[in-house]
């Protein structure tokens, strides 16, 4: 059955109408670390280091489209829940041409200044090579990275959530399938790691702006894009708070590659990276939810339907309470099988991994109601709240946990520093949740 923005949203349906954005979240983020499975294995350590050196760069071109897609999808289903169909489509189309521009530009610099970028976020002269050599060819696929984080969002706003789950799925099994054939077989080691992801983006990037320029039977189609800047900065600020975090999380990596690289050389990067990568993997299942749902707390709340804002946030917080305490059990209980995933043939780098790993994992209790805060106060057009929260979750207190809890516990403060950080920003959530409660009495009436 077809689920549409405006129906009342039992739990159970809520889930239903998320799922594909959820599985589309972990579909992307497993082919966006199957670089590092296939690295890991074939390449070792010191390359598994040299693709974390350069990850938090990719990723933070790419939040930039991420950022005009959550922030975007805002004002367009506030639109199309005012019933203002025609301007719905032009700010998409002018979002989408702004997306591309902006990661043109993006991609260029990052090209041309690779190799100090590299230094800076902590590659060694071992590993500098690589590390250059694997983020010069990831950049040439930065705009359709930027593209698939944007049209991961309207998907969902055009109600063809599964349209996103396929595609991710299409990208990720060009990106595996290319990984095995150009790093196991050909044997291009980081070339072919690099190569093999910029497919995957082409992929899930390319195809959607091919949808939406056919005649679809979507809720968004493109148009001639209007000159509304005022839309546009409105976007960037609602969407700021999912930008800062995902900048903060490249943030964090390089400070965690830099203290690593002090204390332990390029086996403490290699450590960090596995549990980056499996943290990347289980928050997106928390990431995908909040895409899911933020379009129809968007949209509910531009009908003002204040008691279905209501239940929408007790089912919100249910859903993501439950998932947060599946996920830390399943951390501790399968920690050794997880990061036998990527590190084989070493037994001292599997075992500082895995037990960095059970503390590191306790962060998986609390930072899903924080993921999800920032999206909830993004989809109703607070962009000054969901930004603080982000802000002080990661440009706060993760990057002050980090710099911290070392010189307090030496290699355990690293680990403990997310957990930390993340438990404290729990409460700046709920204060926030407790400021919310008028919308809630909201009703169509009150325009």
């Amino acid at each position: 059955m077809h689920i549409q923005l405006s129906d009342k949203f039992t739990t159970s349906k809520l889930v239903r109408f998320t799922m594909s954005s959820i599985l589309m979240m972990v579909f992307i983020s497993i082919y966006s670390v199957v670089d590092g499975f296939f690295v890991g294995r074939y390449v070792g350590s010191n390359g598994l280091a040299a693709v974390n050196i350069v990850f938090p760069l990719v990723m933070t071109i790419g939040s930039f489209g991420f950022m005009l897609g959550t922030g975007g999808t805002a004002e367009v289903a506030r639109a199309m829940g005012e019933k203002r169909d025609k301007a719905a489509n032009q700010y998409f189309s002018l979002l989408t041409l702004v997306t591309v521009l902006m990661g043109i530009f993006l991609s260029l610099l990052a090209f041309i200044f690779m190799e100090p970028l590299c230094y800076f976020m902590g590659a060694s002269d071992l590993i500098i090579d690589d590390s250059v050599t694997y983020g010069r060819i990831c950049t040439l696929g930065s705009v359709f990275f930027m593209l698939q984080g944007f049209f991961q969002s309207f998907f969902v706003t055009a109600e063809r959530p599964k349209m996103g789950f396929y595609l991710s799925i299409l990208s990720g099994i060009s990106n595996i399938f290319l990984d095995w054939l150009l790093i196991g077989v050909f044997g291009m080691g980081l070339s072919g790691a690099a190569i093999a992801t910029v497919c995957g983006f082409m992929v899930s990037g390319l195809i959607p702006v091919f949808y939406f320029f056919s005649d679809n039977s979507s809720r968004l189609q493109f148009a001639k894009p209007g000159k509304d800047a005022s839309m546009i900065r409105r976007s960037m600020g609602n969407g700021a708070s999912e930008m800062v975090t995902n900048i903060s999380r490249s943030l964090i990596t390089v400070l965690f590659n830099v203290q690593l690289m002090q204390l332990l050389g390029e086996d403490g990067v290699a450590a960090i990276s596995v549990m980056l990568y499996i943290e990347f993997v289980f928050t997106a299942v928390l990431i995908g939810f909040s895409i899911g749902a933020a379009p129809v707390i968007g949209y509910h709340f531009g009908a003002r339907n204040g008691g279905e804002l209501k239940n929408l946030h007790h089912s919100c917080l249910k859903i993501v309470g439950l998932v947060s305490v599946v996920m830390f059990i399943i951390s501790e209980l399968a920690a050794s099988a997880l990061v036998s995933i990527f590190v084989v043939n070493n037994p001292a780098l599997i075992e500082l991994t895995v037990q960095g790993f059970r503390v590191f994992a306790i962060s998986f209790l609390f930072c899903g109601i924080n993921i999800f805060a920032s999206a909830y106060f993004t989809a109703l057009g607070n962009g000054r709240a969901s930004a603080m929260i982000s802000f002080i979750r990661t440009l706060v207190l993760q990057v002050t946990m980090i710099l911290l809890l070392p010189k307090l516990f030496g290699i355990q403060g690293i680990w403990m520093a997310l957990p930390v950080a993340e438990a404290l920003t729990l409460g700046l959530s709920f204060w926030y949740f407790s400021q919310q409660q008028r919308i809630f009495k909201i009703r169509p009436t009150d325009w």
